[in-house]
């Protein structure tokens, strides 16, 4: 009887913020609604058909579906040229491309929204020990322009730190392992028109992970320059198995084309096996999927502030990723919460978690991922480093009904037992 009226109280608690953010899921709607419109045109721009799902081998010469997939992201992403691949391992594979195939020894790199995440800094070759074949080993020059007070970008910084000599500008959009604000396209576009008074040469590179259709326009479609993600978050709709998208404008695709592969073959190679359906349908999707997550993201934010919480961004904020941070007390309150998603997931309910040393991150981590692609953060996960502040960043989830399950589970353990 007990669990039975717990359970109850979760469910009134849960009916009763929705009631109370009904007008923010609206909005989410009309967002998805822009989107599907612009993903179907570029499917039926296309003239996308059965035989587009066809596998291909080898070298993947002739790969109609492959190219024409590509052509598909341009569309969407409203750029000159795209490379979507399976060969690209993640969205920090897909971003390395692109500095490695852009920049040259001496040319300088400026990021100007803080310190990359923790995988890119591994790339760049920050801290005390950066590993070989860094950007920084090979001699790129870096600098970083640090947020202002309010972790958002230092105009002032920007007009001073960037020379006529930075060969290329990196925006972060999502937050990575801090509490910093998620960029808006809007606010991209300001930190965009700032960077070409003063260096109207310079690349504008995007890293735009966590950040596709979660607004009505891309970076790319207030003059960001070129762009990278991975297909395991918000592109790959919870379909695609695997794989990164490179876009923007054709000359600077190209030179990262010759790097993924060779000079010289760039695009011509690379066999799309039996993905081509999976990443065709896994971009239908994923509008709609984006905004599952992002109604699951602000229902999550109001359950917790109502109860004392400090959540990042707040359930009503402007969004500019799926990525939903919650500052918790303790180490051991992180782990719990974490637990309680992974125990709440379809696969792998029966894990016991812990913090542990993880490939390209300085802090243990903590991740919650009981998904059906491994690492997959469109579908609902939770990860966490083990460092204060202690804080679990939430993000993905495929069903609204899933992610309100696991908001139910989390209430009753987190909020109302305590």
């Amino acid at each position: 009887m007990k669990v039975v009226i717990a359970v109850l109280k979760a469910l009134d608690f849960i009916r009763q913020s929705e009631n109370e953010i009904f007008h923010r899921f609206q909005e989410f709607d009309e967002i998805a609604y822009s989107n599907q419109e612009k993903v179907l045109k570029a499917f039926q721009n296309s003239k996308i058909c059965d035989y587009h799902f066809n596998s291909s081998s080898g070298y993947g010469y002739g790969d109609i579906g492959r190219d024409t997939l590509e052509k598909v992201y341009a569309e969407v992403f409203d750029t000159e040229d795209a490379m979507v691949r399976s060969q690209v391992v993640s969205g920090t594979h897909a971003i390395s491309a692109c500095l490695f195939g852009i920049l040259r020894p001496g040319d300088e790199m400026v990021s100007i929204t803080g310190s990359p995440y923790d995988t890119l800094g591994n790339v760049i070759g920050k801290g005390k020990s950066p590993g070989k074949g860094t950007l920084i080993e090979r001699g790129v020059l870096y600098k970083e322009i640090p947020l202002d007070a309010n972790g958002k970008p230092d105009s002032d910084g920007i007009l001073t730190g960037i020379t006529s000599g930075t060969k290329m500008v990196l925006i972060q959009r999502s937050r990575g392992y801090s509490l910093r604000p998620a960029l808006r396209v809007e606010q991209i576009k300001e930190i965009i028109e700032t960077v070409r008074r003063v260096n109207p040469q310079a690349i504008i590179m995007i890293d735009n992970c966590y950040g596709e259709f979660t607004d009505i326009v891309e970076p790319t479609q207030v003059g960001a320059d070129l762009m990278a993600g991975s297909l395991i978050k918000n592109p790959g709709g919870g379909l695609a198995p695997a794989g990164g998208y490179i876009v923007g404008q054709k000359d600077l695709v190209e030179q990262v084309a010759f790097h993924l592969t060779a000079p010289g073959l760039g695009k011509e190679l690379g066999a799309s096996l039996q993905n081509n359906r999976l990443l065709y349908q896994g971009l239908f999707v994923a509008p709609h999927v984006v905004n599952q997550a992002l109604k699951s993201a602000s229902l999550m934010a109001h359950c917790f502030k109502k109860h004392g919480y400090q959540v990042f961004p707040e359930w009503d904020e402007p969004r500019g990723d799926i990525v939903q941070a919650i500052k918790l007390k303790s180490a051991e309150e992180v782990l719990e919460f974490c637990q309680v998603v992974q125990s709440s997931s379809p696969i792998d309910s029966n894990v016991q978690l812990e913090f542990a040393g993880m490939p390209g991150y300085s802090d243990r981590i903590v991740m919650a991922a009981g998904t059906f692609i491994q690492g997959s953060s469109i579908e609902m996960s939770c990860d966490a480093p083990l460092r204060e502040p202690y804080c679990v960043y939430i993000q993905g989830g495929l069903t609204y009904e899933h992610c309100r399950l696991v908001i139910k589970n989390l209430v009753d353990r987190l909020i109302l037992k305590k």
